[in-house]
């Protein structure tokens, strides 16, 4: 090998590595910020307000929420002054979903046992293509509003 086809070769193989360590990795990046629960004032339901921030390059949607603590976790959009269940929220490439006191949220249904004030659960957020999410979720006063 002459002297100019190794240099070809070493530039090949270094404009490869390149290429391939940034390589878009455009799969969705989750963060989860802000989570809490209000002390739910009933032994069946509460709400669960938070939000997804997806740092990737891909859309996103949160298709499930998982706990131990409800029978059933649904999620919630508030259209005017009306809320319906719906399957998916979408959580665009770069961008932001929250979930917010009227607003959209999640709802757990047939709680297990009453959380109150100061207590901390677990749920697990599930995406279409991102890994899920497990989030802890503090329980505030009933009165709580979150600073923006």
């Amino acid at each position: 090998m002459n002297r100019r086809t190794k240099l070809a070769a070493a530039l090949t193989l270094t404009a490869g590595l390149t290429l391939a360590g940034c390589g878009g990795d455009s799969s969705p990046k989750i963060e989860v910020t802000g989570a809490y629960m209000p002390q739910p004032v009933t032994e069946q339901m509460a709400g669960v307000y938070l939000t997804v921030k997806n740092n990737g390059d891909t859309a996103e949607k949160l298709t499930e929420v998982t706990s131990n603590l409800a029978k059933a976790i649904t999620i919630h959009k508030t259209v005017g002054s009306k809320m319906e269940q719906v399957e998916s929220l979408p959580v665009p490439a770069g961008g932001t979903l929250r979930l917010s006191h009227g607003g959209n949220h999640l709802m757990f249904m047939g709680l297990k046992n009453k959380p109150g004030k100061g207590d901390t659960f677990t749920v697990t957020l599930h995406f279409t293509a991102a890994d899920p999410v497990r989030v802890q979720v503090p329980v505030k006063a009933a009165d709580y509003q979150p600073k923006h």
